[in-house]
């Protein structure tokens, strides 16, 4: 089975609790914190694992976050590939508003990165790719590194034979939907994402899905794949457009649901299912993290039982 590599730039560590009321000039007293490692690769190296799965997460550590976040990643059996960072790795603060409901969520800034870094990362991955297997680059690219960080990684891996997924946003997700430089194996955005790239609302499956093929008619990647939320998720290939429904479910949070669609879709895709099925477990791993609290993400056996509830239907074209 092929191995799979995440790579996780702009880690956290993520730290969570709640308060009757959040407002402004007091002191609020909150519940105790849990503590979780985040970042999205590491979130989908996590995602697998929890799905009975195996794979490395590349994660770059700096100072004292950095041991915390180590020892939290150690805790959980991820294989670690620590590659030094140039500063202090993150933290973020997610504060849920027991009177409401809301969920505050806040980020501090990472370290800042410089062309000796980008040289550092570029090395280590081409160090630890698989021969023949997957490599998620997930989640935010930190200041410093150049916005088409994808397509330097995608150049590296092209003489390995190892498949590039990327789940980014901002300039770096611009950068990668014009389309130059080595294209990844599969992009995914959230809709959102994808709404700000098409410059206006995708309101049906058949306006993402024409969206999600355009950009694989552009040579964007030959795999396009657009979450619509408690809509589900569109895919777009060469010949083929689907959409894979999401069952009804209880939701506590949805911190978390990107990161089990992809960790379930690169498990599938490395057994050796096809993108119809794997497309299928990403929406249900999706649809299980949302029924946990807080950061947690998808469980297996939430998967496993809502599998055959998420039925996928090919869209046809405009």
């Amino acid at each position: 089975m092929p191995e799979i590599l995440t790579v996780t730039l702009n880690p956290t560590v993520d730290l969570s609790t709640s308060v009757d009321h959040v407002v402004p000039g007091e002191k609020l007293r909150c519940t105790a914190p849990v503590v979780d490692p985040g970042g999205g690769g590491i979130n989908v190296a996590r995602a697998i694992r929890l799905l009975g799965g195996e794979s490395r997460a590349l994660v770059a550590l700096g100072g004292h976050n950095g041991d915390k976040l180590r020892c939290l990643l150690e805790r959980e059996g991820i294989r670690l590939i620590p590659l030094q960072a140039p500063g202090e790795t993150r933290l973020s603060l997610a504060v849920m508003e027991e009177a409401t409901g809301q969920q505050f969520r806040f980020v501090l800034p990472g370290p800042e990165w410089n062309a000796a870094g980008l040289k550092a990362v570029l090395a280590a991955i081409t160090t630890a790719v698989p021969d023949e297997g997957y490599v998620v680059l997930s989640g935010s690219v930190p200041s410093g590194l150049p916005d088409d960080i994808a397509c330097c990684i995608g150049a590296k891996l092209a003489t390995r034979g190892a498949r590039l997924i990327v789940d980014t946003s901002g300039p770096a997700l611009t950068r990668l939907a014009e389309g130059d430089g080595a294209p990844p194996y599969l992009l995914r955005m959230d809709q959102a994402e994808a709404q700000a790239l098409a410059g206006h609302r995708l309101e049906t499956r058949a306006d993402s899905a024409a969206f999600a093929a355009g950009l694989v008619a552009r040579g964007v990647a030959p795999v396009v794949v657009l979450g619509r939320g408690s809509d589900g998720s569109v895919l777009a290939a060469e010949g083929m457009r689907l959409h894979a429904a999401t069952p009804p479910v209880p939701v506590r949070s949805k911190v978390g649901a990107g990161d089990s669609f992809l960790g379930a879709f690169a498990l599938s895709l490395s057994r050796g299912e096809d993108l119809e099925t794997a497309l299928r477990w990403g929406v249900a791993a999706a649809s299980a993290a949302v029924m946990t609290d807080a950061t947690g993400l998808c469980t297996r056996e939430d998967t496993e039982a809502l599998f055959g509830h998420c039925s996928a239907t090919s869209l046809p074209p405009v």
